[in-house]
């Protein structure tokens, strides 16, 4: 698969919480903690447990960040 995404962190997960339809899985960044929320149905897709390691692959168009 190519991606256009220049945005890939590889990380590992490090729990999953499934709802009703979406799923929240929590990763490890070398130290960052990120959240992706994913359907449950491709959590069962690529076959996501804790410990799997994984490529987070962030695309926006638009970001923007505000300091306290």
């Amino acid at each position: 698969m190519r991606l256009s995404a220049r945005n890939q962190i590889p990380a590992r997960v490090t729990a999953i919480n499934n709802g009703e339809a979406i799923s929240n899985v929590e990763l490890d960044a070398g130290g960052t903690s990120l959240v992706a929320s994913i359907t449950v149905e491709v959590v069962k897709q690529l076959g996501l447990s804790v410990g799997s390691e994984v490529t987070a692959v962030v695309k926006a168009s638009d970001v923007i960040l505000a300091a306290d």
